[in-house]
């Protein structure tokens, strides 16, 4: 049969609506079923994923990138990371309060911001993109404009925040801790990022100049929480009167109620030794580690060995060299060799 032009309309709109609403129950029934079978989510973070399942990708990316950076920081240490994300990037991975366990945390947390922040500003993400507050405004004083593509880390941190510390489910002093160093690598993000400018006039003149917000080296951020590692605070949990639950973290054996720095890195418990393998403190174990035999360090054999001693490894490597070519036809080489020796740990 025939239909009138305003027929066709009303038939094309109920068939879009209709597809629309079949796709969002495929896409919906898609992101229970990957979120589902992600292990370590807390519920929180599961309902999360189920609403945001574009954004889950990017926070694993950012998990990973802080166990990576993990990783490299510690790489010369008893404990170097290495046992983290093994069975997933997500959850609790360290059971003891130690100063390792502060660095996890804040590093995971900086890392989700990170690639979140990253993610918007390359438009890989729905719901966010530029920091919009900044466009159009002029700094008189310093004579330039905001333009370009500043990274909105807000929604980033932000994001992480709800992420992140969704998992913070008992009400102890561990989550306490946890989420206190959540915070303070975000903040250590938030406050090095960069101002970037670019000059426009005419042969290279400075006639505008226009400046934008940029994410720094993530490495950057790596180290400068490597020195929060290491002038970490001891804390202790002060408790409510009433619930007797912990409320809030004190520096351990400090006058009054001296609570840390939003940038300082805190624990509970003193660390382990990480000598021995131990699954309950996120221990590997150095045997058969590689180790510095000359280094009074961290790296070298008499620390890193504790004391078990180290086994001696040689090796020759043989190679063609000062190879000249004579006329005509052939190459003639001389062999080369070269001895070195390996240190592992017994």
């Amino acid at each position: 049969p025939l239909y009138s032009f305003h027929e066709w309309q009303v038939w094309l709109y109920c068939f879009y609506q209709n597809t629309l609403q079949a796709l969002s129950s495929v896409v919906a029934l898609g992101a229970n079923i990957i979120c589902n079978k992600i292990p370590g989510l807390a519920p929180r973070q599961r309902a999360l994923c189920q609403n945001r399942p574009d954004a889950i990708i990017v926070i694993g990316e950012g998990a990973q990138l802080g166990i990576n950076e993990c990783q490299h920081q510690f790489r010369y240490g008893r404990w170097n990371c290495s046992a983290l994300g093994e069975r997933t990037v997500f959850g609790q991975e360290l059971r003891v309060g130690s100063r390792e366990a502060a660095f996890t945390y804040a590093i995971t947390a900086a890392g989700v911001a990170y690639a979140v922040t990253a993610a918007c500003s390359q438009g890989n993400l729905s719901q966010c993109g530029c920091d919009r507050e900044k466009q159009g405004y002029h700094e008189q004083e310093e004579g330039w404009k905001w333009g370009g593509c500043s990274a909105d880390v807000k929604y980033g941190v932000e994001f992480s925040r709800r992420f992140v510390d969704a998992r913070e489910i008992k009400k102890n002093a561990r989550r306490l801790m946890n989420l206190h160093n959540n915070e303070a690598g975000r903040k250590v993000l938030e406050e090095r990022m960069k101002l970037e400018c670019k000059c426009h006039g005419v042969s290279g003149s400075c006639t505008t100049k226009t400046c934008w917000i940029t994410l720094p080296k993530f490495r950057e951020i790596g180290y400068l929480l490597k020195e929060r590692y290491s002038d970490a605070v001891q804390v202790e949990p002060v408790r409510a009167s009433r619930l007797r639950q912990p409320s809030f973290l004190r520096i351990k054996e400090s006058r009054g109620f001296q609570k840390p720095t939003d940038t300082d890195l805190v624990y509970l418990e003193r660390s382990p030794n990480y000598c021995e393998e131990d699954t309950i403190t996120g221990s590997t174990g150095t045997k058969g580690r590689l180790c510095n035999g000359t280094s009074a360090h961290s790296d070298g054999c008499n620390v890193m060995c504790c004391g078990r001693g180290y086994n001696t490894h040689h090796y020759t490597r043989v190679w063609q060299c000062h190879c000249k070519f004579h006329w005509c036809c052939f190459v003639k080489c001389n062999t080369c060799s070269e001895k070195s020796e390996a240190f592992t740990c017994k």
